[in-house]
């Protein structure tokens, strides 16, 4: 999807029979649309009205949710509000309006992430198990490899007494512990079963959770190292915006630039700690494994899905903006109308879903 031309809600006449939805929206699979933090196909909701399975729902530059009904690199992104649907489509069925009531309650998502999308699932009651959709791609799970090694290392090291064991998957974990061929992995894993107090044969499910678990985080820090080097970039640019004749003079718009600055800044270092706290929760773990101490720093991040993934996608989307509108430069005057007018709103809206968990994340370290 163009997120340049995310933002524009087309307009279609309430009088119109609607033209159905295309076949193809065009843009990129469903597979790269649920990696995604601002996508989502309708195909991965359980939908009872067929013809929304073509759309999804995307988040625009101001962080608002919009359905997309086409997306082409000529007449750009056809957008709607979720509540316009039945009058686009020309009818409203019992069907349809029960598909409206999921819409619209996972429209109001920060983010489209497959983790936050599970959370505001199951809040409907909807069973997100065996919803393959809702799972990270095996290409985006391939990536995050060396993100995932920070955390099975420690794992490796204690139940094999060393790192040097190669594993790029959590299915590799799983298949060298469940079939260990040594008498010291075996002692060692009844060891871990026993920290962990549970079973010997319930450790490949506690595996499972864990890589899930810890996924979820390489996911989040991929995105985030992808985004702050963005931030940083974008700041160097409004300097350069500063610095103009034009802006030198006017005393609001050095304001507006100062705030927006500020407000970028105390997002992205107050979320890069929340990643340095969750690594250093993981090494204290280890160092005493527990079935309370796991249970406190699954409770911990899974806690934190929602407003991690609001906030990399709130960034992302108007990082991603900034770099499609500005790759070829632009004057002072257009700059600045593109901070006001893009950068600007929802941004406030970002920074409070930051400070909201920030001050849960202080509540967690005094405990």
């Amino acid at each position: 999807m163009s997120v340049e031309a995310s933002h524009r809600l087309h307009r279609f006449h309430p009088q119109s029979r609607a033209a159905p939805l295309p076949e193809d929206i065009g843009s990129g699979s469903d597979e790269e649309a649920r990696d995604a933090l601002h996508i989502l196909p309708l195909s991965a909701l359980p939908l009872e009205t067929s013809c929304l399975r073509r759309a999804r729902l995307v988040k625009n530059v101001r962080l608002q949710t919009a359905v997309e009904l086409f997306n082409d690199i000529h007449a750009g992104s056809g957008q709607i509000a979720p509540g316009q649907l039945p009058q686009h489509l020309g009818f409203r069925t019992p069907e349809l309006e029960r598909d409206l009531v999921k819409i619209t309650r996972i429209a109001q998502a920060p983010s489209f992430d497959v983790y936050t999308l599970r959370i505001e699932l199951r809040r409907l009651s909807i069973n997100v198990e065996e919803h393959e959709s809702l799972r990270l791609s095996d290409a985006r799970k391939t990536q995050l490899t060396r993100y995932m090694r920070v955390f099975t290392r420690p794992l490796i090291e204690t139940v094999y007494g060393t790192d040097e064991v190669q594993v790029e998957s959590v299915d590799d974990l799983i298949r060298i512990f469940t079939a260990p061929d040594v008498a010291e992995v075996r002692r060692r894993l009844r060891l871990l079963a026993d920290r962990l107090d549970i079973p010997l044969t319930e450790i490949p499910a506690f595996l499972q959770e864990y890589g899930d678990i810890f996924l979820s985080l390489a996911y989040f820090k991929e995105r985030l190292d992808d985004i702050v080097p963005d931030v940083q970039a974008f700041l160097a640019w409004t300097d350069g915006i500063r610095a103009s004749n034009e802006i030198r003079r006017d005393a609001r718009h050095r304001r507006l630039l100062d705030d927006v600055g500020r407000d970028l800044t105390e997002i992205s270092t107050s979320i890069t700690g929340r990643f340095e706290s969750f690594d250093n929760r993981s090494r204290d773990f280890w160092r005493d494994i527990n079935a309370t101490s796991f249970r406190s720093i699954r409770e911990l991040i899974t806690a934190h899905h929602v407003t991690i993934g609001g906030v990399l996608c709130g960034l992302a989307v108007k990082m991603n903006l900034w770099k499609a509108r500005f790759a070829s430069g632009g004057g002072p005057i257009r700059r600045m109308e593109f901070v006001r007018s893009e950068i600007l709103p929802g941004l406030s809206h970002i920074k409070a879903l930051e400070r909201s968990a920030r001050g849960e994340r202080t509540a967690e370290d005094t405990q």
